[in-house]
């Protein structure tokens, strides 16, 4: 838990190479100097989680350290033409080893928890079988040095790493077997760190992984049509994709089960869904509900099923002959019963307004001046982060919410004094978080919010030239600095709000 934010703070952490160098002090320390205006109607609630997150391949370089097997990433990047520039995740952040490292710093500015992912084959090499002590021992390790911390721990179980074994011998996530699998490998883990890791997050952004891991997607950036796919690179037929997507969802359900059975009783579970939120252009009521019914539709493949426990006639209608195959037994266990739901917020997926042709709501296209962040697919939409739990609550009405992911890319450089001064990160999270204060003022249960990144990283198919991170990374040296963002997020999570 961070300490009040002082000159002699500031000072001590800077001549230790800390959180930020002489220029970017300055800055801080004006910001410092307000809090004796005292709380305001900008703070979130007692107790909300400032937290940071991170994705286990994206991190921790050592693919095959302590008798890990290979994921369908270590073969995916090592494929050529897959990753910008032919970059892999064999190095990245040299995490494994600097584990310790990265912890101070999360501490040093200010992170109350982190959300990092388990290597599915760090834990069974094969996916399933026998366990792997040392690899679960590194999670242990990693465990207690974040509560040492005073840093709460939330683990995610699958961030898209899956066995290579499975790939090859099921062809992954196309088999019922695999889902079978993933209940094991949750259950274990559970069970070994389920005394001290409290939140458990199942599978990480359903629908990135299916649609871009299967099919592929294809998107105009600046004019040209650019395929973006992720690991492992296939292009299934419409009834092949279907399947995927309903045994991601089953792999969910079986997860969760598994975890009631081999964990505390004290232990909370839940997805990590990247949720695609239809945002009303008028905040009015008939655009509002036009907005809502857009979200459902958008999201029925995922959080739809999982939240209400079936698929929607809507969403089986339009596959068509090419519906996904299941059973009732199958519906409930992906509907098992959840402590929270956790969201990836980053932009709106589309604006609406209320329209009376059914269904009820028309896509408003979005402006070529429409600003952006600097990836091409990130326009600004701060009220997202808003509208996105406002309307999960009112759809779904889960018990809590996390905002999982969000975050944005910034063209980060060293300045000539040694700091990293990303003022359109800092622009970014102020206003996004000030529409996620919004919502928790008005009883929306968002119980907290992690950046994404804690650290500049492996950005997947874009390699190591996207950078997220409120720690800027020299992957040549691994020399970490944090930025300015990292100095406005301290303070942040000091006072409890938005600053």
């Amino acid at each position: 838990m961070s300490a009040h934010l002082t000159r002699r703070d500031l000072a001590k952490v800077a001549t230790a190479g800390g959180l930020l160098s002489s220029g970017t002090v300055a800055v801080a320390q004006s910001v410092a100097e307000t809090k004796s205006m005292g709380a305001s109607a900008t703070q979130f609630p007692s107790g909300f989680y400032w937290g940071v997150a991170t994705a286990a391949y994206q991190i921790e370089g050592s693919p095959d350290a302590d008798g890990k097997g290979k994921s369908i990433w270590d073969t995916y990047a090592h494929t050529p033409g897959k990753v910008k520039n032919g970059e892999t995740g064999d190095v990245a952040n040299d995490h494994y080893r600097r584990y310790k490292e990265d912890v101070a710093l999360m501490k040093d500015m200010g992170a109350k928890a982190y959300r990092f992912s388990i290597a599915w084959p760090r834990i069974f090499p094969n996916g399933y079988g026998e366990p792997n002590p040392k690899g679960l021992d590194f999670y242990s390790r990693l465990v207690d040095e974040l509560l040492t911390a005073g840093i709460e721990p939330f683990a995610t179980l699958y961030h898209w790493d899956l066995p290579q074994a499975l790939q090859d011998k099921y062809g992954g996530w196309q088999s019922r077997e695999t889902p079978k699998a993933f209940g094991d490998y949750s259950g274990y883990v559970a069970s070994n760190l389920g005394d001290r890791v409290k939140h458990f997050f199942t599978i990480n952004e359903f629908h990135s992984f299916v649609e871009m891991g299967h099919q592929g997607i294809e998107l105009a950036v600046q004019g040209k049509p650019v395929r973006i796919e992720l690991a492992p690179g296939l292009k299934l037929e419409p009834a092949a994709l279907n399947q995927v997507r309903h045994h991601a969802v089953l792999a969910h359900g079986l997860s969760v089960q598994a975890i009631r059975a081999m964990g505390k009783s004290d232990t909370k579970v839940g997805p990590a869904e990247v949720m695609n939120t239809a945002v009303p252009v008028i905040d009015s009521s008939k655009h509002i509900k036009a907005a809502e019914a857009a979200t459902q539709a958008l999201n029925a493949a995922y959080l739809g099923v999982m939240l209400e426990g079936k698929y929607s006639d809507a969403y089986l209608k339009a596959a068509g002959k090419d519906a996904p195959k299941f059973t009732d037994e199958d519906l409930k266990a992906i509907a098992s019963p959840l402590d929270f739901v956790g969201i990836n917020v980053y932009r709106p997926i589309i604006y609406v307004m209320a329209s009376d042709d059914a269904p009820g709501y028309r896509e408003v296209p979005i402006n070529v001046s429409h600003p952006k962040m600097l990836s091409s697919w990130h326009i600004f939409g701060p009220e997202v982060l808003y509208w996105a739990p406002k309307q999960l609550q009112s759809i779904w009405n889960p018990k809590e919410i996390y905002i999982t992911e969000n975050g944005c890319a910034a063209s980060d450089e060293i300045a000539a004094d040694g700091n990293v001064y990303d003022s359109d990160r800092v622009m970014y999270l102020r206003n996004s978080l000030a529409q996620l204060q919004r919502a928790t003022a008005e009883g929306v249960p968002v119980k907290g919010n992690f950046v994404w990144s804690a650290m500049d990283n492996f950005e997947w198919s874009d390699g190591y030239g996207t950078r997220f991170g409120l720690m800027y990374v020299d992957f040549k040296t691994q020399k970490r600095t944090p930025k300015l963002s990292a100095a406005w997020y301290r303070e942040a999570a000091s006072r409890n709000a938005v600053v």
